[in-house]
């Protein structure tokens, strides 16, 4: 006696996600919903596919699991399109929060932690956590109020834009601290794109005004010009 099959091998290989649509549909009625979202009611699939036709729509099953199914009538080309192009705005915008990392010495000089505060600084301005590390080395190691006071300087010095999310810990020769934004990801770029349309803006304008000022002066020069040319009546 043959083995028995599993109930997908006749089914032609993997399921597809795309619904199906037209002829596609083999079922004997269908719940059908107009193209503008109003219930028509139970219908023959036969009679379904005529007022597709009729409408030069597609019918989309957008419900296989209902029994009868539920199938629209709609554009299905420009409703792959619009879904397409929403996907890709909300990727667009989705925000992935970065963990950005800054390494110190104990005893950095002030010019240094100028530079890596202004880093830091740049980083939670953007929306990203940033993970600060003091690393010891030699006899530093035997003084770790070092590093945790620096820690603690650094984070007063920017707590307008951040905050302790991670407290200072030793972790082996280094200490470990991690600050978070006040602002979210979506936030930082929705102002960073701000600032660059405003700054497009101002240089559209100066050209304006430069164009403007070039006019101006070129003005006089043809008066002149067109007065000499003029014939004196004397």
């Amino acid at each position: 006696m043959p083995a028995r099959r599993s109930a997908w091998c006749y089914l032609g290989g993997s399921i597809s996600a795309e619904p199906r649509i037209n002829d596609r549909i083999r079922v004997p009625e269908v719940r059908l919903v107009g193209p503008s979202g109003e219930q028509v009611g139970i219908v023959p699939l036969a009679k379904a596919l005529e007022l597709a036709q009729e409408y030069d729509l597609d019918l989309v099953e957008v419900a296989a699991t209902a029994r009868p199914p539920v199938c629209k009538l709609m554009d299905y080309g420009k409703f792959k399109y619009e879904s397409a192009m929403k996907a890709r705005e909300a990727r667009k915008n989705q925000a992935h929060t970065v963990i950005k990392e800054m390494k110190l010495r104990p005893k950095i000089d002030p010019h240094d932690y100028d530079t890596k505060k202004g880093h830091v600084v740049r980083f939670l301005k953007q929306g990203d956590k940033v993970k600060i590390t003091i690393m010891f080395r030699g006899r530093e190691q035997s003084r770790p109020e070092l590093g945790f006071r620096l820690l603690q300087r650094l984070a007063s010095d920017v707590e307008d834009l951040g905050f302790i999310e991670s407290n200072p810990k030793q972790d082996g020769r280094n200490m470990i601290m991690v600050l978070g934004p006040h602002k979210k990801k979506t936030e930082a770029m929705a102002e960073a794109r701000e600032a660059q349309a405003a700054r497009k803006a101002e240089r559209q304008g100066y050209a304006h005004d430069a164009e403007s000022e070039g006019d101006a002066a070129e003005a006089p020069a043809e008066a002149v010009e067109a007065q000499a040319e003029t014939p004196s009546e004397a």
